[in-house]
């Protein structure tokens, strides 16, 4: 969870998890919690930003621990998709090379969490050893490297998922304290 430094017109500083914003208009001062919608907490009749803050974080916390994994993979195929390989397969792509026979891959796009994907090209074969066996192979070599990726995609999100609410948990402990 990030966490950033916000400074009051008042001089007070607080550290705000990512997640909640503060709103100090011309009659409106509180924090606002954006995740999974949005809910106001005004600072109130007392005027106590640190009070509205911790309230913040409870109803952060709450929803991050009863809502789902954010898991922004493609479940479907795209209805532009021009073949009929699964999700995340793209080919067969033949590449000519100077001076060489043109060969044929099979590009498998490997979700990571938190970083960039990562594409993977398997070979399938040359002009003359290209077979729709060799394709078959390399078709399900693919969807296997797809499949692992995007297991390992979901353990890194539930894991990271965890990390924030032990992180609000901590914090929330700081302020009430």
């Amino acid at each position: 969870m990030k966490f950033r430094t916000v400074t009051l017109a008042s001089g007070s500083t607080f550290q705000v998890p990512q997640g909640i914003q503060r709103i100090d208009a011309k009659s409106t001062h509180g924090w606002q919690v954006r995740h999974l919608g949005t809910k106001f907490f005004s600072d109130g009749p007392s005027g106590d930003p640190q009070l509205s803050l911790v309230n913040a974080v409870g109803e952060l916390l709450k929803r991050l621990h009863t809502g789902p994994i954010s898991v922004l993979l493609r479940q479907d195929v795209s209805p532009r998709k021009q073949t009929d390989l699964p999700v995340g397969i793209f080919g067969p792509i033949v590449r000519n090379r100077p001076g060489r026979a043109a060969v044929a891959e099979l590009s498998v796009l490997l979700p990571r969490f938190g970083r960039q994907a990562q594409t993977k090209n398997i070979y399938i074969g040359s002009e003359s050893t290209y077979s729709v066996e060799k394709y078959l192979a390399a078709l399900e070599k693919g969807q296997t490297m797809r499949a692992e990726a995007t297991e390992q995609y979901e353990r890194d999100a539930a894991r990271a998922k965890r990390q924030a609410v032990q992180a609000l948990r901590s914090h929330l402990r700081l302020l009430t304290s």
